[in-house]
């Protein structure tokens, strides 16, 4: 599908369910309703699909509002969104991307807040028997061997950011750099991983927690990287009523029954 000249990235359409009632469950939730039923498209990280997938799902079951999500790298969302791409919600993987639209005047900023936590660890085919502990100098490079280190482009993706400042930080980024696979987005690394064609991958824990082909081997000292962060924000392009349906779907997303979905997933739950 092409909209004046971009274009947009693969995107599941969730079924539209029928217009909830007043007084039903959204409500009771805390949540106000749209007075009609809308269409709300959510661009969100890749590292978001298996959850979000099922908390959009449930939220268009209370709202009777259709949610239309689009999942690719943060970095590749927010370029679309500063092309003028359709987009209502914005869920990034990092503060960066949600900035860079900040400060082009694209988001509003009373609605941006700080929606989940993630953790980063390093994985390996299911059937590997490799073995590493995260440390200062670790033998990483060796680990890898004549193979290589899956990773989210690491000057973009917010994935590959976090993983190259926590190799820097345990001091075997120049060892690791030439062996590295960079890809467009998270769930590519784990998915070159998940195949055996690489050796050891980096991605975050909901990802390996969601494919059955990868294993942790160990994961990341927080203290190795900057804090993994999802901020969220409604865009300013829409209409005052779609603007209202996104700040409804977004204050569900806090809700006791999506936020048990999250941390199912691997995710934690940060206050506003």
């Amino acid at each position: 599908m092409r909209f004046w000249g971009w274009q947009i990235l693969p995107v599941l359409v969730l079924a539209v369910m029928a217009v909830a009632t007043v007084g039903g469950p959204l409500q009771s939730a805390g949540v106000v309703q749209a007075a009609e039923a809308r269409n709300i498209t959510v661009f969100a990280a890749a590292s978001m699909k298996s959850a979000l997938d099922v908390v959009a799902a449930d939220y268009q079951r209370t709202s009777g509002n259709k949610v239309v999500l689009s999942y690719a790298s943060s970095a590749a969302l927010a370029k679309q969104i500063e092309q003028a791409a359709p987009a209502d919600v914005f869920l990034s993987a990092d503060l960066d991307w949600v900035d860079y639209l900040a400060d082009k005047g694209l988001i509003d900023t009373a609605t941006r807040s700080n929606l989940l936590g993630n953790r980063l660890v390093l994985i390996a085919p299911a059937t590997s028997t490799a073995s590493l502990k995260i440390a200062d100098g670790m033998p990483l490079a060796d680990a890898i061997g004549a193979g290589r280190l899956a990773v989210g482009d690491v000057a973009s993706v917010p994935a590959g950011k976090y993983a190259k400042a926590a190799l820097e930080k345990l001091g075997v980024w120049k060892a690791v750099e030439p062996k590295l696979a960079q890809v467009e987005n998270v769930r590519a690394a784990l998915a070159l991983v998940a195949r055996g064609e690489a050796t050891l991958g980096i991605v975050y824990q909901t990802d390996a927690a969601a494919e059955p082909n990868v294993r942790i081997v160990d994961a990341f000292p927080e203290a190795t990287h900057p804090p993994i962060i999802y901020p969220i924000a409604v865009m300013k392009a829409g209409t005052p009523d779609a603007a209202a349906a996104a700040a409804a779907l977004i204050a569900y997303l806090r809700t006791a029954p999506a936020a048990a979905i999250f941390e199912r997933a691997g995710f934690t739950m940060l206050a506003p």
